[in-house]
Parts: structure tokens; C-alpha cells; sequence
């Protein structure tokens, strides 16, 4: 491709589940699209997906694979694999720039980029994240209830998860790889439960391919469990939104109206990057809402032109 700028009614950069999702809306509304994607979801090496009707079980790849044959089925939408690494807004709309060098413009912006997760120190961590160390009980807990479970988190997210995953399990341990941080209120709340709080840092997660067979202590000892559930921190995948000015929450999010409205006009965002729900499903609600949304203001937009010309 040459150095003139394509244009398109909407690019949407990210082309997981809320990115897809806003293109089928697009593409059934004779947009012509562009989603920009650089193939790593943070949940690519989750095994299995739950809680999306029709669909439940599946892995996320396979869901993301009907997605795009689905999306890509119209013919105003177009997929292109790569990184975007700067945008900036312009008098009629948006131009971005992409790490191959190509350059992009169009009418509309949607943010669809997700968020990365930051692991924590501790050997085999990684390797079970979205595996046997879980995030979410509703997208795994039903797999796992009522088995040996652990939370590895301190203070009001240790809190927080022992009260949630006690639905689930009620052969629960909390580890806290150090001072619990908990206030005496909490420590009592959860020793009155029954769930014991180990203090002790952790130096290793054993597994065997991702799964969990045993948590190992700084002293040598071992406890055995079949899952884990932690909070780990997370950041934008990109930072696009700072560059084109839009605010994020206290929490590093990307702020949204009810529709998926940034703070600056002309850019939606869909998706982990601007909600903690991080399910599938809330990923496809939210992309379809900012496709229509999106395709209405352009409506509007046309439509007083074209009365304003007359």
C-alpha cells in the first residue's frame, strides 16, 4: 500500500469480541470499516469459555474465529493484522498510524484494545493464569465448586474474594504471600467462616501444562488445590486514549458513557479497555451498543448536512 491515507467511515482498533461485535453492527448498517488487530487477547490461553449463550464451553479462539467469518461476511468490513502506534484527531475525523507504517484515516473511532494483565513475582504464576488460577467465578466457578480452592490476594480484595468464592466452595483458604492487610473486622469475619488465612510467602505455583497441583511456601511446604482465584493489576494495552485525550477512570479505564461515549466526541470505546466485566458476553453488549450508537450519530451528523445544504 502506498503512503496515501485510506478512508473509512469507522476504524476500530482491536478485533476481539467487542470489536467484532461493533463491526457486525457497522457492517449491517453499510459502514464501511476497518478493524486493526494484533492477534494477542488476554485470553488466548484460557481454556474454555463460559457464560455466553449458545456457545458455552468453547474456547475464546474458536468464538473469535466465528466472529470474524461472521463479521467479515459482509462486504464493507475488512480485517487487517497489525499494531496501531499513534492516532491523533483531524478536521474531518481521525488519522492513525500503524507499526508496518501504513497510514488510516476515518469519520469515527472505537477503542476496542483490552487491557494487560501484570503477574505478579511468583514462579508458575503466569503459566496458570486463565487456567487454574481464575479471575472471574462466573466464568469458571461452576467448574470448580466445592473442590480445595484458594485466594491468593491481601486486604479488601482478600475480603472481597473469600465472601464471593465462598458461594462456590466452602473448602477455601486464603493466601495472602505476606501481611494480610486486613482490618480486625475482616480477620474476624473470615476466621468465623472457617476459611483459614495463610500468611506465609508464597515462591512457587506448581502445575503440571497450567493446571494447579500445589502452592509452595517459602519454608518448603506445599498445599495442594485444584484453582486458585486472584485480582491481578492491569494497564491499557495501548495508550491511544491518552494520545487522542480521552479520560480514564481512577482505575487506568478508559471512561464511557451508558453507550460507550468517551469524553472526546467522535470516539467510543468497547470492551475490558473501558469496563471491569471482563466476560465475553459484556464485551459483545457493549461493541454491539458502540456500533449502533456510533452509526446513529453518523445519521444525525448526515442528515443535518444535507438539510443544511438544501
Amino acid at each position: 500500500m502506498n503512503q496515501s491515507a485510506s478512508k473509512y467511515d469507522v476504524i476500530i482498533v482491536g478485533g476481539s469480541a467487542a470489536g467484532l461485535s461493533a463491526a457486525m453492527l457497522l457492517g449491517r448498517s453499510l459502514r464501511n470499516v476497518l478493524i486493526i488487530d494484533g492477534d494477542k487477547p488476554c485470553n488466548r490461553q484460557t481454556p474454555h469459555s463460559h457464560g455466553f449463550l449458545t456457545r458455552d464451553g468453547e474456547t475464546p479462539a474458536q468464538l473469535i474465529a466465528i466472529a470474524k467469518e461472521q463479521a467479515l461476511a459482509y462486504p464493507t468490513v475488512t480485517f487487517q493484522t497489525d499494531l496501531v502506534t499513534d492516532a491523533s484527531q483531524t478536521a474531518s475525523g481521525f488519522a492513525i498510524q500503524t507499526a508496518s507504517g501504513q497510514p488510516f484515516t476515518s469519520r469515527k473511532l472505537i477503542l476496542a484494545t483490552g487491557v494487560y494483565d501484570l503477574m505478579p513475582a511468583i514462579d508458575g504464576f503466569a503459566d496458570c493464569w486463565g487456567r487454574s488460577i481464575l479471575h472471574c467465578p462466573y466464568c469458571h466457578g461452576y467448574e470448580v465448586h466445592s473442590q480445595p480452592l484458594g485466594i491468593l490476594a491481601r486486604g479488601e480484595t482478600a475480603n472481597h474474594l473469600v465472601r464471593l468464592i465462598y458461594h462456590w466452595s466452602k473448602n477455601l483458604t486464603l493466601f495472602t504471600n505476606g501481611p494480610a492487610e486486613l482490618t480486625p473486622e475482616q480477620r474476624s469475619f473470615i476466621s468465623r467462616i472457617g476459611v483459614p488465612i495463610v500468611e506465609e510467602p508464597v515462591v512457587a505455583v506448581e502445575h503440571e501444562q497450567g493446571q494447579l497441583q500445589a502452592l509452595r511456601f517459602q519454608s518448603g511446604e506445599r498445599h495442594e488445590l485444584t484453582a486458585i482465584f486472584s485480582h491481578v493489576p492491569n494497564r491499557q494495552h495501548t495508550d491511544l486514549a491518552s494520545q487522542l485525550g480521552c479520560t480514564l477512570t481512577d482505575t487506568g479505564l478508559i471512561q464511557v458513557s451508558s453507550f460507550g461515549q468517551t469524553s472526546v466526541p467522535g470516539i467510543y470505546a468497547a470492551g475490558d479497555c473501558s469496563s471491569p466485566m471482563r466476560q465475553i458476553a459484556a464485551a459483545v453488549a457493549s461493541g454491539s451498543m458502540a456500533g449502533a450508537m456510533l452509526n446513529r450519530e453518523m445519521i444525525e451528523e448526515d442528515l443535518t448536512a444535507l438539510t443544511a445544504a438544501v
